[in-house]
């Protein structure tokens, strides 16, 4: 008889490895498969540092670049918001996954402008002594902080006579009269919009966004994000330990030949000459290359630096956000700086990773604005990938196929993507409970 699984899972990156985990706990039978002999998919972590070198075609490391094994460089590094309310937190502290990873503070959150970084204004104290906004403007944000900070969707006295559901986030920046700086930091630094569409969009989720940054600060006060000691890859090496616990597999280097299909829903997957059953298939698009298309090319330049970046105190990791509407672009460009305080590099050296969207024949010229503020730098590594996006939900098909990694150096759009998979996979929205009250549910 086939091997019979509910479900199997194609690629260990980030995303496929947390819905495994979180079809493991729910009971399910999973198989989890990656034709790469490493985990992680596109979003690997890289070591010895000599593996980077090779990888992008560079001569070998010079001496002084310290240890290679010292090295974990994550192709895309991206932070999480340290706070039990942020989805993917839930998703993690769920799964239970977070007693095999240690987790560390970044310590900065940074914004350029007007030829200047800047801390990004979040707490009365950083307002006060920022040097981005006026006097005016200031004693404004304060009261739409203030707004903000203590709104409940249920209670409409704290809704200032404006509809969460209904009135534009354009609207509540107007009713607080912020300028348009103001405005571009709060929805690009705060709430971590990628793009203006928010501006039009009911206000509730950027008021939750912006609360959601506000109160994962508040735990750590020197930035609201976190990373794992060692790097995502991390992540992918936890959920592997998981499914051991639930009784499920993970297999590496293995081929994937063919996804078989009855009636127009998948079946079946034909590996090296064996074949598995399943009822439903989630994999990254590099699987499916026929059930995806593509939505725009993301840059990413990868720097290693002797030195932190200037004007940040000093920081051992942070992120700053260049705001790109001043240059008349779409995208803006991200930095974000890890170092040996969080066991990715060799001690004293730091490495960050320049990034945006592609949107001119010369994506290196985009992000020079980026690498201007990481001078000198030692070495750096380019690579332009395709973001490719699922041509349909997988409803009929039962193939589910997440989204390519964006732009930006933070969890926020995956974990959209990561939300919005489970509810197509399973039907149902995800509802934390911490596992510790799994015995309340078990009678069912």
């Amino acid at each position: 008889r086939m091997p019979e699984f509910d479900v199997i899972v194609l690629g260990t990156g980030l995303k496929e490895c947390v819905l495994s985990g979180l079809m493991s706990v729910s009971g399910k039978k999973v198989l989890h498969m990656d034709s790469n002999p490493y985990y992680g998919g596109e979003s690997a972590s890289v070591s010895p540092l000599e593996e980077l070198y090779k990888r992008f075609q560079v001569s070998a490391p010079s001496k002084s670049m310290g240890c290679g094994k010292d090295w974990n460089v994550d192709l895309i590094p991206k932070f999480l918001l340290a706070n039990r309310e942020s989805p993917l937190v839930k998703m993690l502290l769920y799964t239970e996954v977070t007693r095999y990873l240690d987790f560390k503070v970044i310590e900065g959150s940074f914004v350029y402008k007007g030829g200047k970084i800047h801390k990004v204004p979040c707490t009365e104290t950083e307002t006060h002594n920022s040097d981005l906004m006026g006097m005016f403007d200031k004693r404004r944000f304060r009261k739409f902080m203030s707004f903000v900070l203590n709104f409940e969707e249920n209670n409409p006295r704290t809704h200032h006579d404006m509809d969460p559901h209904r009135t534009s986030m354009r609207d509540v920046f107007r009713h607080f009269d912020l300028g348009d700086d103001v405005v571009e930091v709060t929805g690009h630094a705060l709430a971590l919009h990628i793009n203006d569409d928010y501006l039009e969009q009911p206000c509730l989720m950027t008021i939750q966004r912006i609360k959601l940054y506000s109160e994962s600060l508040a735990r750590y006060s020197l930035s609201p994000f976190l990373y794992p000691l060692f790097g995502l890859g991390e992540l992918p090496q936890g959920f592997v330990r998981l499914s051991a616990v639930y009784g499920n597999s993970y297999l590496l280097n293995r081929r994937v030949d063919e996804i078989l299909m009855e009636d127009g829903r998948v079946a079946a997957v034909r590996s090296e000459g064996e074949v598995f059953r399943c009822k439903q298939l989630i994999c990254d698009p590099s699987y499916m290359p026929e059930r995806v298309k593509k939505a725009g090319r993301v840059i990413r330049v990868i720097c290693l630096l002797n030195h932190p970046i200037k004007n940040t105190h000093d920081a051992n990791s942070c992120q700053i956000i260049i705001p790109q509407t001043h240059l008349n672009r779409k995208s803006d460009i991200y930095i974000c700086l890890l170092s040996f305080a969080h066991n990715v590099a060799a001690e004293g050296k730091y490495m960050a990773v320049v990034s945006t969207m592609v949107e001119t024949c010369n994506p290196e010229k985009e992000v020079a604005p980026g690498l201007a503020l990481l001078e000198p730098i030692m070495e750096k590594f380019v690579s332009i990938s395709n973001l490719m996006v699922p041509t349909d939900n997988g409803r009929r098909s039962q193939i589910f196929i997440s989204r390519s990694y964006d732009h930006t150096p933070h969890f926020q759009t995956e974990t959209d993507d990561i939300l919005d998979l489970y509810h197509r996979v399973t039907g149902s929205e995800f509802i934390f409970r911490d596992p510790r009250d799994a015995d309340a549910d078990s009678d069912d």
